[in-house]
């Protein structure tokens, strides 16, 4: 503990210090120190967008943004999207529609889509697919992402 920060971080709507290295990445912090382990790893170079979550309400790579920029900002990681027991109506459509193979980027998606649908109530597929482009699946043809 002794080369560790602690820092008070508004993640999910709940404040939470946490004692981390400070090397550490949001990813790291969120997955290792905070036990969110919704978001996931991914290439950890910020080319994949599976480890996406919102910051101040924008999508950003989690694993290219250090612990030590986040206090005073507000993080939203997958698991603060449903409103408790309810799911957000993103992740019912996804599993409606079996938007999903693997689920592994599923995830960073889920965010960066929550972001399009707070600017923009009713995108057109063309700004679907602009605000997923960062986000890369390994299984899907992106049809039933795009669609859910």
């Amino acid at each position: 503990m002794k080369n560790k920060v602690h820092l008070t971080f508004d993640v999910n709507g709940e404040e939470h210090e946490v004692a981390f290295d400070p090397y550490k990445t949001l990813l790291e912090v969120l997955r290792e120190d905070m036990g969110l382990t919704g978001t996931k790893h991914g290439c950890e170079l910020g080319e994949c967008g599976t480890c996406t979550v919102l910051i101040d309400g924008k999508p950003e790579l989690s694993c290219l943004v250090l612990g030590l920029e986040c206090p005073g900002r507000k993080i939203e990681s997958v698991e603060g999207l449903a409103d408790g027991p309810t799911p957000h109506p993103l992740q019912v459509a996804f599993a409606e529609l079996n938007a999903a193979q693997c689920g592994y980027c599923t995830p960073g998606i889920l965010c960066a889509a929550k972001a399009l649908l707070e600017e923009k109530k009713n995108p057109s597929r063309e700004e679907i697919e602009e605000a997923l482009s960062g986000n890369l699946c390994r299984c899907t043809g992106y049809i039933k992402i795009y669609e859910a």
